[in-house]
């Protein structure tokens, strides 16, 4: 018996100071978890870390192939759930003539259409950014 007792007192052990050494954090380990992931910034006042984002992100500069790329080509490339397909030009004519033509086509995914979210997930496109992708994937003009 004594021989068991000693054979369960080493895991024991080990995992008693496992157990120890997995409690013990500096107040400093603590804080960073306990950080929060994001913050929100207000228009006109001091944003700090803000700067190093709005210039990474490249600008407001966005072209059809850019938007097309980032926003639509998951669905559009595809035809995924119905959607036109790039380049597929009977297609994207039958929805104009469905949907009252490229000005149509471009209230649409203003608002979204079937599955697609408005403005195709890509909320800070303009209604030109927005025109200019259904033009180059549609061939509309």
């Amino acid at each position: 018996m004594n021989l068991i007792m000693k054979m369960l007192a080493v895991p024991a052990t080990v995992l008693a100071l496992w157990a120890v050494n997995a409690q013990a954090a500096t107040n400093d380990e603590i804080a960073k978890r306990l950080e929060p992931v994001g913050q929100v910034c207000v228009q006109g006042k001091e944003c700090k870390g803000m700067e190093v984002a709005a210039s990474a992100g490249g600008g407001d500069a966005k072209t059809p192939d850019s938007v097309i790329a980032k926003h639509c080509n998951a669905c559009h490339g595809t035809g995924l759930l119905g959607a036109p397909k790039v380049g597929d030009a009977a297609a994207w004519g039958e929805r104009a003539k469905k949907e009252g033509g490229l000005d149509g086509l471009l209230a649409k995914a203003i608002s979204g259409i079937n599955a697609m979210p408005p403005k195709g997930t890509c909320a800070d496109c303009s209604d030109a950014d927005l025109k200019g992708a259904i033009q180059k994937m549609s061939g509309l003009k």
